[in-house]
């Protein structure tokens, strides 16, 4: 009797131990990182960004295509991985929010890992580093660095990585949101600001059209700029890695570079 006993505890325990395993497996199958596997197999790698930050991204005044280093940087890894890139313009606000919703693969525009943070994301490597500057107008000769804004009027772009530098920054008069940059600009040439915080090579690749501005030589902050990836997709993130790694060994990276970002 007591053999049946331990017989039947034993078998009922090795049910609950299948059953208990199959279970883990199934829901390993079914959160299973498939990131990589599903661009791969579409043979299409979607990529949204703001067409609204030259040199990085912008529409060509003749053609109206999206141009830039984002843009031949995104070309270039497709290239490497063997699938066609799509480019999915959006306003700069709703790009993470897209991105959690499934409607692109990757974030490729000119967004830091402190604006990425704010949401739960995979970020890639570093792919370039970029500093923020102080725009003045000529005529200003108070502000010549950073300890300068105490007490004035500073404006810069919402949700970008120049707007949480000035966020850190204290004694300042008042912060002045503009949804982009040229509008920032305007407000500095009419006196409606002191002065404005922005990406170096975006200012160097526009400021021909502010010929009444200036900009400050001494960088306020830099940012470390990434691609950025849904929460969970390590697979991608990791073929990015690498596809990255190869153009910069090739010297791709380099003539992409050389073609927008150079300061020369």
């Amino acid at each position: 009797m007591n053999n049946k006993v331990l017989i039947l505890i034993i078998g009922l325990i090795g049910a609950v131990l299948a059953f208990s395993g199959c279970v883990s497996n199934s829901e390993a199958q079914g959160t299973g990182d498939n990131s990589w596997k599903n661009v791969e197999e579409s043979g299409v790698l979607k990529v949204g960004l703001c067409a609204a930050w030259p040199p990085f991204e912008s529409r060509n005044e003749k053609t109206g295509e999206i141009e830039g280093f984002d843009v031949d940087l995104a070309n270039a890894l497709g290239e490497e991985l063997g699938i066609e890139v799509e480019i999915v313009d959006a306003e700069w606000q709703a790009l993470l929010g897209g991105l959690s919703k499934g409607d692109y693969d990757t974030l490729i525009t000119c967004m830091s890992k402190k604006e990425a943070s704010v949401e739960n994301v995979e970020m890639s490597d570093v792919y370039y580093e970029l500093n923020d500057v102080i725009v003045v107008r000529n005529d200003n000769n108070e502000i010549n660095n950073v300890s300068d804004l105490s007490g004035k009027i500073v404006g810069v772009q919402l949700g970008s990585g120049s707007e949480q530098a000035v966020d850190a920054l204290s004694g300042l008069k008042e912060i002045k949101r503009y949804n982009y940059n040229p509008e920032a600009m305007i407000d500095l040439q009419n006196n409606r600001s002191d002065a404005v915080v922005v990406g170096y090579t975006y200012v160097l690749s526009e400021i021909s059209k502010y010929p009444d501005l200036k900009v400050l030589d001494t960088p306020i902050a830099s940012a470390e700029i990434v691609m950025v990836q849904k929460e969970g997709a390590k697979e991608l993130t990791v073929k990015l890695n690498e596809a990255l790694s190869k153009i910069k060994e090739n010297g791709k990276y380099d003539e992409i570079q050389d073609k927008w970002l150079s300061l020369e």
